[in-house]
């Protein structure tokens, strides 16, 4: 019992730091954001909420510049000023709008919060168990081989996520008459929005490559075009 006590400890102390992290978020965000009243977006993303069951959608902006959307468990989708800004510059479609929101209502269908909870909390322990073990082989460096594995699996779940959320979205634009389009030509758009000027190595990245993003959306569309043949 005392050999588990550290990995308990640190399976414990990431539940509390996620839940810690997680009232933080929630307070930001109802303290920098407000109801989205933007009606051509609302038709579209309106169309989304007929088409799942229940309907129902709470759409939020934040008050940030950057490009972006989120979701919380609680089923709240958020999406930032500055996406709202490339809308009204002409560079965004509200039916993209809609893709996104789409994307972020998979986050919450598919359960990947609560998935990250865990993960967290288990890649915590995992990499003390890893740190121990590799430091006897590898003195002073064993922390940091550690952490950059336990960063690498933590990517590669995350990028998983994206990849689920990225079908979800797909499968609810087609219900709700959209279509797939409007998430293709917003990755074809997204880099240049996000103003990414280089990507990590995708072994380290959150996200997948959005070519590969757009190359499984449109696998997806094909597939189903040739069952309803």
């Amino acid at each position: 019992m005392t050999k588990l006590l550290p990995f308990l400890l640190a399976i414990g102390a990431g539940l509390v730091m996620w839940h810690v992290s997680v009232w933080r978020t929630r307070q930001e965000l109802a303290r920098t954001s407000a109801p989205l009243r933007d009606r051509d977006l609302m038709i579209e993303i309106d169309k989304l909420a007929i088409a799942l069951d229940p309907p129902g959608i709470e759409v939020h902006v934040i008050d940030i510049e950057p490009v972006n959307g989120l979701a919380t468990p609680d089923g709240k989708v958020y999406i930032t000023r500055g996406f709202l800004d490339r809308v009204r510059a002409g560079q965004v479609t509200a039916p993209e709008i809609a893709g996104v929101v789409a994307h972020e209502l998979g986050h919450v269908a598919l359960g990947h919060a609560r998935r990250r909870m865990i993960e967290f909390s288990g890649q915590n322990a995992l990499r003390i168990a890893l740190a121990a073990v590799l430091g006897r082989f590898l003195p002073g460096l064993g922390v940091w081989v550690a952490n950059l594995l336990v960063t690498m699996l933590s990517a590669h779940l995350s990028r998983s996520d994206e990849f689920e959320a990225d079908e979800f979205a797909a499968a609810l634009m087609v219900r709700a008459g959209l279509g797939v389009g409007p998430l293709v030509s917003l990755f074809h758009k997204l880099d240049h929005l996000s103003g990414m000027r280089g990507a990590p190595p995708v072994w380290l990245a959150s996200h997948p490559p959005t070519t590969d993003r757009i190359a499984a959306i449109e696998t997806l569309n094909r597939r189903w075009d040739s069952e309803q043949a």
